[in-house]
């Protein structure tokens, strides 16, 4: 099996697995790429458009899979598609309730070709309900599942970028259900469909909080509990530089540590004593306003007090302890993250730059067993293009 550049055979741990993607922004994508990269053959879908109409809108996930670019809207594009799922183990598709039913490629007709597909919906509030059909982004889904409230400061929530309801409720549970249902097919050789809402995953994520809250070990606010920065143990100070560090000394022999090493020994005893936490951050963030964050660093590096920098996304990948494990690689013009996690016996793919929509149109339908006379006819027809520059 062909690697997306081309080069030597696939490997990984879903090498074999065929997947068709349709494009889209967000958390869809990065499904794919992760998949491509843990050995799947993924072909993403995308529209017919101008040559400068790409790239950009991807957000950087488009790496290591091909791009054909199909008409939808076409009498022969869904046609293209279809034919793609008659080999396809996984379709993955991030639009609107409705959209694909409309284009015609909805879980209907998709699994009467492949009754074994795993047909994976990618949504912000879900295929049903009263807010099923509204837009919204990370922001929204996180507010109404309760898991921006968590976040901020006691005065307001803070946006955690997007990867809270994004790529942490929607990725990831997107995927688990993804591999659950090709699990499942296993047992019984059927496909069904994989409904993934950002708003249900962000709920999910946070499942330790609303347990913790409903016995009473959480209360209902921010900055005032043990892992919001309500415990001075367990925040972000700043430094003699103007950089920061994150504590998290949370364990009583982890938070000796720590008071040892800052010359607080006698903040030991109290610890757990809410009232004087504001007096204990006042000590401990006075004392990290006395040196550099990398000063810090090293009186805290190989120690057990859970202390570390916080580095920009300059800084991190030069990390010693990030270089040495090889998270990043030089995708491109910069660092990237590899995709995670690590397999003994079967390593995932190095990332591979991202392809221009249509980069790869001829020569993955060849692949994929149409021939040629076929491809040339949807060449004349528009119903596909084949970016050349």
């Amino acid at each position: 099996m062909r690697s997306p550049s081309g080069g030597p055979p696939r490997h990984g741990p879903l090498a074999g697995v065929k997947v068709v993607e349709i494009a889209g922004i967000g958390p869809a994508p990065f499904a794919a790429m992760i998949l491509a990269e843990l050995g799947a053959e993924v072909v993403r879908v995308d529209r017919t458009a101008p040559a400068n109409n790409g790239l950009d809108l991807t957000g950087g996930l488009g790496r290591s899979r091909p791009s054909i670019a199909v008409d939808l809207k076409s009498d022969q594009g869904p046609e293209v598609v279809l034919r793609l799922v008659e080999q396809a183990d996984i379709l993955i598709e991030g639009m609107r309730p409705g959209v694909m039913e409309r284009l015609g490629l909805g879980p209907e007709p998709c699994l009467a070709r492949n009754p074994a597909l795993v047909y994976g919906r990618m949504t912000g509030w879900g295929q049903d309900g009263p807010w099923a059909g509204m837009a919204g982004h990370d922001i929204n889904y996180a507010a109404v599942s309760g898991a921006l409230h968590l976040v901020g400061t006691q005065d307001r929530p803070v946006p955690p970028v997007n990867v809270l309801a994004d790529f942490g409720g929607g990725t990831m549970y997107l995927l688990v259900g993804l591999l659950s249902a090709l699990h499942s097919r296993r047992q019984h050789g059927r496909g069904q469909v994989v409904d993934a809402a950002m708003v249900d995953g962000a709920a999910s994520l946070i499942t330790m909080i609303y347990a913790m809250h409903g016995v009473g070990a959480w209360e209902d606010r921010r900055g005032v509990n043990l892992l919001d920065g309500g415990a001075p143990f367990y925040d972000v100070y700043e430094c003699a530089d103007g950089k920061f560090v994150a504590v998290g000394a949370i364990e009583p022999a982890f938070y000796r540590l720590l008071v040892e090493a800052l010359g607080l020994p006698d903040l030991e005893t109290q610890q757990m004593d809410k009232a004087q936490w504001p007096r204990h951050r006042d000590l401990i963030g006075a004392r990290f306003r006395s040196r550099t964050r990398d000063e810090w660093t090293r009186v805290f590096e190989g120690t057990d007090a859970c202390v570390a920098p916080v580095l920009s996304l300059s800084e991190a990948p030069e990390h010693p302890h990030l270089a040495r494990r090889g998270v990043f690689s030089t995708v491109g013009p910069a660092p990237q993250p590899r995709v995670a996690p690590r397999f003994s016996e079967t390593p995932a793919l190095d990332p591979v730059p991202e392809h221009a929509p249509g980069a790869d149109t001829v020569s993955t339908l060849t692949d994929w067993g149409w021939a040629k006379s076929e491809i040339e006819a949807l060449l004349s027809a528009g119903t596909i293009t084949q970016r050349t520059d």
